[in-house]
């Protein structure tokens, strides 16, 4: 972080962020040990205020970033920095919820003596019955010969001591077994703290952790951030579901360079650009001209789209154009190979105008409603 703080404006926005998040960040970005970040309690914080500070630096004005980005994703605790960034929630909020689950998460992770450990190639089957075998759980599912397994020290002790053929292993210099029940506490505190969390519906296509499924509704992003704490980090879905929208470039926030080595191996094709220092920032806005679709979301407050959550065939089960739509009641659904998705107006309103017809193929985030969220047609 050292040559971004070169940068007066990023030096004065980190330390708003360090006032927040009652840890001096400027300080553990730069001169503290590995050992120390290693603490989660300290790493989340510092790894959700890089991204955020970072993200200005590319974008002074947050709002330029609508027309050029179609769609955030964040792994694990970025997808704080995901949704501040699709201004789902405010950048204060979101090192408020990560400053809380930082802890949390170090506390949960006091309890138990728990780590994980990278399991790189070998056959998906035997990986996956190794794992059943010792009790562990697929924390993350990054790519397909890429995944996290998590459990107690026992447990991948055992696991180490007879591996799945042809499967390397790589224990990670983590405090504990994150997205497991081992962080059940956490999400307690979370959810908690996520009740008073005032959201908007993101202004850009907000990619899931759970599921890889587009989200357009605020509550539902908080939401599913908190729950995904103790559940398995579903990156290798979110890689799908950017397929699906057609992706040409992926653009990493700092810390970068993880995700997008990841990308490389499973979206062959796709372009990746890794933003690790201010001297790159030229470079970023160049590529992000290059690939930027404007998100499809509609920004204005009057009107409330609903989006496809997936890609898949839309069956719609709502009424015609005038018709009242009580509040959490279904539109219909996508249809894909993989699943049914159910699509749901949070807010009701009144079906001012469909998008697409009963039938039609569709995309992850594609509008297909327009609904008066008053209930009366202007």
């Amino acid at each position: 972080m050292l040559p971004w703080m070169e940068d007066p404006q990023f030096a004065e926005r980190l330390h708003w962020l360090s006032a927040v998040a009652g840890l001096d960040l400027a300080h553990y970005g730069t001169v503290a040990d590995a050992e120390t970040i290693r603490d989660t309690a300290i790493a989340q914080p510092l790894i959700v205020a890089s991204g955020l500070v970072s993200a200005l630096s590319l974008f002074p004005h947050p709002s330029d970033a609508f027309g050029r980005i179609g769609a955030v994703a964040g792994h694990s605790v970025g997808e704080l920095t995901a949704a501040a960034g699709a201004r789902a929630i405010s950048a204060e909020q979101a090192m408020v919820l990560v400053r809380e689950r930082g802890k949390s998460m170090a506390h949960a992770a006091a309890a138990t003596p728990t780590g994980m450990t990278a399991v790189l190639g070998g056959d998906a089957e035997e990986v996956k019955a190794a794992l059943t075998q010792h009790g562990l759980i697929a924390a993350n599912v990054n790519a397909e010969g890429q995944i996290v397994a998590a459990g107690t020290m026992e447990q991948l002790s055992a696991f180490a001591a007879a591996p799945p053929a042809k499967a390397r292993l790589m224990p990670l210099s983590v405090a504990g077994a994150f997205h497991t029940e081992h962080m059940a506490e956490a999400v307690g505190v979370m959810g908690k703290l996520a009740l008073a969390v005032s959201t908007h519906d993101p202004r850009t296509a907000v990619i899931s952790n759970r599921d890889g499924k587009v989200v357009h509704d605020g509550r539902d992003v908080v939401r599913r951030i908190v729950t995904q704490v103790a559940n398995p980090v579903r990156w290798d879905l979110c890689l799908a579901t950017m397929r699906d929208l057609g992706v040409t470039g992926i653009l990493e926030m700092p810390p970068a360079g993880t995700l997008t080595n990841i990308a490389k191996r499973a979206l062959p094709g796709v372009e990746t650009f890794a933003l690790k220092t201010p001297d790159q920032l030229d470079a970023a806005r160049e590529f992000v001209e290059k690939h930027g679709d404007p998100s499809p979301i509609d920004i204005s407050p009057t009107w409330r789209m609903l989006v496809a959550p997936t890609k898949g065939t839309f069956v719609r089960s709502a009424g015609d154009e005038g018709e009242s739509l009580a509040a959490s009641s279904s539109i219909g659904l996508v249809r894909s190979t993989r699943d049914e998705t159910s699509v749901t107006a949070p807010y009701g309103g009144t079906i001012v105008e469909w998008l697409v017809e009963d039938g039609d193929l569709v995309s992850p985030g594609q509008p297909l409603v327009r609904l008066h969220p008053e209930g009366v047609l202007a």
